[in-house]
């Protein structure tokens, strides 16, 4: 009996044989999908932010903006049914005869502490960037204004310049120095508080400014001093443009900061003697809550001045930021 013989079939035209199966370089291979698994953890890491910021920041706002456009008293402030007087509160606040020196004080008052705090925490990194012995130690030590409490800070510093049993006094009667007024005189009572501010705020400057020269290469300044530069000119034409973006971010958190100081004011002076040491956020404070009959709106109405003032700064900062960048 004769064996039927199979003959193969033919190639086909892409040269695969009818039959035969598909190769695994042929087949299409599916992807993974991503699924909503990796949305919907993406949306979980998010919502605690967006929690936070509309519960902390947005609402707040909202509050202060409403409270300055209407005419809250205390019973309208539980009852919630205070009047709409749009921007009454703020021509009250411009026309009040405190407007004008609050504001003159609080410009005093941030410029005044910006400028030296910046000028001592530069000269400090400077100085500390030289990792000579005892430089880790003496930072940590430079530290401790920074670290300390605002209410431990302020009632030492009041402690202080107590006009008859402060060490300050104590010190220019040694030295045959009349004493002086430092928190109840009105010519001295704003300087004071302007000291015990930069005080506190020079350890922050020295460390963003610190961070910012450790960034700067090593090489760089070699090869000035191989083009004999001194070492005022290697500060000036190397370290101080290269540490720039460092410090114009430092300049603005300390203005920032700075337009918002209340307690330190607070604690020494109250804003006095006769409103002499009184700046926006210590008005406000005494608008809102210093008295028995506040003033919500107005209050409120100069809370919202210095947002402003800190926000048309910050604009600023980006746009300058944005220029360096383009360029």
């Amino acid at each position: 009996m004769k064996h039927a013989t199979q003959t193969p079939a033919p190639p086909t035209e892409g040269g695969r044989r009818e039959g035969a199966p598909a190769s695994r370089a042929g087949s299409t291979r599916r992807r993974p999908r991503r699924g909503g698994s990796g949305q919907w953890a993406a949306w979980a890491f998010l919502v605690p932010v967006v929690v936070y910021l509309l519960a902390f920041y947005v609402y707040p706002l909202y509050r202060n903006v409403d409270l300055s456009l209407r005419n809250y008293t205390v019973r309208s402030f539980v009852q919630g049914d205070a009047p709409f007087t749009g921007f009454a509160n703020y021509a009250k606040v411009f026309a009040d005869a405190t407007f004008a020196p609050a504001l003159w004080h609080t410009i005093v008052f941030t410029v005044v502490s910006l400028a030296f705090q910046f000028t001592i925490g530069l000269a400090l990194a400077v100085f500390f960037s030289r990792n000579f012995r005892l430089s880790a130690t003496l930072r940590a030590l430079f530290l401790v204004p920074w670290l300390l409490p605002l209410i431990v800070s302020s009632s030492t510093w009041s402690w202080m310049l107590n006009s008859e049993s402060g060490v300050v006094n104590a010190v220019l009667a040694a030295v045959g120095i009349d004493p002086v007024n430092w928190l109840t005189s009105p010519d001295w009572s704003l300087w004071s508080v302007t000291i015990a501010n930069i005080w506190i705020g020079i350890p922050f400057n020295l460390v963003v400014l610190y961070s910012g020269l450790q960034a700067i290469p090593t090489h760089i300044y070699e090869a000035a001093a191989l083009d004999g530069a001194t070492g005022w000119q290697r500060f000036w034409r190397v370290t101080f443009p290269l540490l720039r973006p460092v410090s114009a971010i430092t300049l603005l958190l300390g203005l920032v900061y700075t337009l918002k100081v209340f307690d330190i004011i607070w604690i020494m002076t109250k804003g006095g003697p006769s409103d002499a040491s009184t700046t926006l956020a210590t008005w406000s404070y005494r608008l809102g809550f210093g008295n028995m009959l506040p003033s919500f709106g107005p209050g409120a109405a100069v809370g919202n001045l210095l947002i402003v003032i800190a926000l048309v700064f910050g604009l600023v900062y980006i746009r300058t930021q944005r220029r360096q960048g383009a360029a």
